[in-house]
């Protein structure tokens, strides 16, 4: 449960991270713009999106947990490291379950927002570090998770990072919410703005990475499970979720106004008692790394 204290300490993070956005102009009627700036690195992608990434993403089905305990072998005493843990959407789940986890993330701006997001969990530890190189001590963990970033991974190094870092017969769990594309007209309209709007949509959606996870595991088995989950949103969630994403463009990139025209149109269009949904098949890769 998030107390009072935390609550405000993310508000104020939030409030800083505005107050910081780097190169702010204002448009001739007086408006308030970032300059986007060019990232070809990974690990930078999100630095100018945190705020949105805190705010909107979406959380993950505790069917996860769950799957985790029944078929990982975790308990309360199993030592977690969380990769590219991020703000800690993920990673508060392991530590509602009772886990001891070491929040792994190389970008500073969305390791700040999650060491602010879980203050009040004491089993919570983060490191600067990344999939390749975590800097975890050799065979110290039980279960290794990777939550909506695998994608981003040098799969090799991340793979032999893993097997250092794992406990004989630990575990990994590559997780994604996949959010689906063609289950509702509105996710249809959504799915056709991104194709139109995306920056390089095409070409990192994790839904590519996902059909290479053998190559990942091999020549370990590998199991697979899917849960579905819903996020509601309002149209100023919806917004917020668009532009958390990697591939959509900022202010200042001549696209940003016309797609912010097209998503108010979907939404007027879909929305229903002042919501859409966006729908998403969560999927789980686990198994043993050998």
């Amino acid at each position: 449960m998030v107390t009072a204290a935390t609550a405000s300490r993310r508000r104020t993070f939030v409030k800083e991270l505005a107050r910081q956005a780097p190169r702010r102009r204002r448009y001739s009627n007086g408006m308030p713009y970032t300059v986007p700036m060019a990232v070809t690195n990974p690990t930078q992608r999100f630095s100018s999106r945190v705020q949105d990434y805190v705010r909107y993403r979406p959380t993950y089905p505790p069917e996860v947990i769950a799957l985790l305990r029944d078929e990982c072998g975790l308990t309360k005493d199993s030592i977690v490291a969380d990769i590219a843990s991020g703000t800690g959407i993920f990673t508060k789940l392991l530590l509602e379950n009772g886990n001891r986890v070491f929040g792994v993330e190389p970008n500073a701006e969305m390791r700040h927002a999650g060491e602010e997001f879980l203050a009040d969990y004491p089993r919570f530890k983060s490191l600067a570090g990344t999939a390749e190189a975590t800097t975890l001590a050799d065979h110290s963990i039980d279960v290794v998770t990777a939550a909506q970033a695998a994608h981003w991974f040098d799969r090799a190094k991340a793979r032999r990072e893993f097997v250092r870092i794992l406990k004989p017969r630990g575990w990994t769990a590559l997780i994604w919410n996949e959010r689906k594309t063609d289950s509702t007209a509105f996710l249809r309209d959504y799915e056709q703005l991104l194709l139109n709007y995306g920056t390089d949509y095409k070409e990192v959606r994790h839904e590519r990475t996902t059909d290479e996870i053998a190559g990942f595991f091999a020549p370990s088995p590998y199991q697979s499970r899917v849960f579905e989950m819903r996020q509601e949103c309002d149209y100023a969630g919806l917004q917020g979720r668009l532009v958390s994403s990697s591939y959509t463009p900022q202010r200042g990139d001549e696209k940003y106004e016309p797609m912010l025209a097209e998503l108010k149109r979907i939404y007027e269009k879909h929305q229903s008692g002042g919501g859409v949904a966006l729908e998403y098949a969560t999927r789980v890769f686990y198994g043993r790394l050998a």
